[in-house]
């Protein structure tokens, strides 16, 4: 009796083994989805801003500031930004200091789809205040 006692412990133990591979694996898969992924698609998505940043694009730094890009030094990995309407205030940087870029066209572009977008708004809006309205009519005519 005392032998079946310890096979099948042994089985249970291995059974458990199985198990505790089983759970670090999912662990790991979860990690790597959760926080490994997002991150280095993040690395891709501003190295593609970088590769893409030209002379005239509008910055934003990492510290706060908009400025308008002036210089790129590739092989020194710095740039020259000028803030402000003073054309003395040129600052070298990092290119790891720019948080987002905007090319001059873009805001042009930003600027006429929002205001489309209110247009069709609106327009939406007075569609549904004159049904209303012929609702109300309707209903006090009869």
């Amino acid at each position: 009796m005392s032998l079946l006692l310890t096979t099948s412990g042994t089985a249970s133990a291995g059974g458990s083994s199985i198990m505790l591979i089983v759970w670090i694996v999912i662990i790991f898969a979860f990690m790597y989805f959760l926080m490994i992924r997002p991150q280095r698609k993040e690395e891709k998505k501003k190295q593609e801003m970088k590769d893409a940043l030209a002379v005239g694009d509008t910055v934003l730094t990492t510290s706060g500031f908009y400025g308008t890009v002036i210089d790129i030094r590739k092989d020194q990995n710095t740039i020259i930004v000028e803030f402000g309407n003073n054309k003395n205030c040129r600052i070298p940087m990092q290119m790891d200091a720019i948080a987002a870029s905007e090319k001059p066209g873009d805001a042009a572009k930003a600027a006429e789809e929002a205001k489309a977008a209110e247009a069709e708004a609106k327009k939406k809006q007075e569609e549904k205040e004159a049904k209303k309205a012929e609702k109300k009519a309707g209903k006090v005519k009869e």
